[in-house]
């Protein structure tokens, strides 16, 4: 009787695992989920002003367990992404950081989700007209963590730059920098207008669904 020999390695090798597309998926949707849902909240509850008051203050009041939940499921959202986003950059440049920042990002929001902004602005109903003066503990951490957040996101977009110019793909690597500064000038220009800190913001997610987009789609098929 015939009788087929196996070479060790063949017996221990398992083949590479493609990553799921679901995961690539779930962080090319946390940026229309937060902001579509920001838009949606802002436009129909009561005393929520666009050129006054934070997305974060969604999170206030009877109904802010809504953009609680939001925050929560972006950061989830956000991490799956770079989860992702580890695979398909996988021994490219910038395949160790970019995951990274980007999953801090991702946590980021969850700590945000945990913590709420401090009221006022005139929302919710019945605070004070003007700005906080000082913050809450659970305020400060709220906006620690969306600085530090920003700041990673900022940094993945200039890391993932230099992988597109090794790429010879200079124009995202000129549009990657452009969108990092976008969102630092959006956190400068907040000191006189919160719509410049919410234009930065919505800038930073929606580019990092541009291009988690365009990076599952640049990967080759085993490993997307």
């Amino acid at each position: 009787m015939a009788q087929t020999l196996h070479h060790p390695a063949a017996l221990t090798a398992a083949p590479a695992r493609p990553v799921p597309r679901l995961l690539s998926t779930a962080g090319i949707a946390a940026g229309p989920l937060f902001l579509s849902a920001g838009l949606i909240q802002g436009l129909t509850r009561d005393g929520f002003d666009f050129t006054r008051n934070a997305l974060s203050q969604l999170s206030l009041g009877d109904l802010g367990w809504i953009q609680v939940t939001v925050f929560l499921l972006t950061g989830v959202l956000v991490i799956a992404g770079a989860v992702g986003m580890r695979q398909t950059l996988r021994d490219a440049t910038g395949g160790t950081w970019v995951p990274r920042l980007i999953g801090v990002f991702g946590a980021s929001f969850l700590l945000a989700g945990a913590f709420a902004a401090d009221p006022g602005a005139g929302f919710p109903a019945g605070a004070p007209e003007a700005r906080a003066a000082s913050l809450s503990t659970h305020g400060a951490i709220h906006m620690f963590s969306g600085m530090v957040g920003y700041l990673a996101l900022c940094a993945a977009f200039f890391v993932l730059a230099r992988h597109f110019a090794a790429q010879n793909r200079r124009g995202w690597a000129v549009a990657s920098r452009i969108a990092a500064a976008g969102i630092l000038a959006g956190f400068v220009g907040s000191s006189a207008t919160i719509l410049a800190f919410t234009a930065g913001a919505g800038l930073g997610l929606l580019w990092l669904t541009v291009v988690t987009t365009r990076l599952m789609a640049a990967a080759p098929p085993a490993q997307r």
